[in-house]
């Protein structure tokens, strides 16, 4: 059995078929998912795990050369927005209805427990060199 890193054999496979330029969404509870996206549901209560959570063991295992999330989590969530841009210092900041049309992009749909309003981005996968 894999002793570290993602353990989840659905997420950890799903992240090694991806490829640059590729989209992975890291959402809440509360984002609608398309059909198209393979999904990863970890949701298991409201807040678990956390979208903190997901998002940094995510960040662990994949190259990201871009990240899209809401304009509208400043004002609703700026603890939120504030994990983000530690993260993604060059975040893009776009309206929550083009966020969800990124979603129809996606290969990858992440759902997290995250109970908290604008806990979503997308994050654009780069190459490691």
């Amino acid at each position: 059995m894999k002793k570290s890193g993602i353990l989840n054999r659905h997420l950890s496979g799903a992240l090694a078929q991806l490829g640059h330029t590729d989209l992975v969404v890291v959402c809440d509870i509360g984002l609608p998912i398309p059909q198209g996206p393979t999904v990863v549901d970890l949701a298991f209560r409201a807040g678990v795990p956390s979208f903190a959570e997901v998002l940094t063991g995510l960040v662990e295992e994949l190259e990201v050369e871009g990240a899209v999330a809401a304009a509208e989590v400043r004002q609703a969530n700026p603890e939120c927005e504030a994990l983000l841009e530690s993260h993604f210092p060059g975040l893009e900041l776009v309206p929550h209805e083009e966020l969800k049309k990124l979603t129809r992009q996606a290969r990858l749909v992440v759902r997290t427990g995250e109970a908290r309003p604008y806990a979503n981005v997308a994050l654009r996968c780069g190459v490691p060199f």
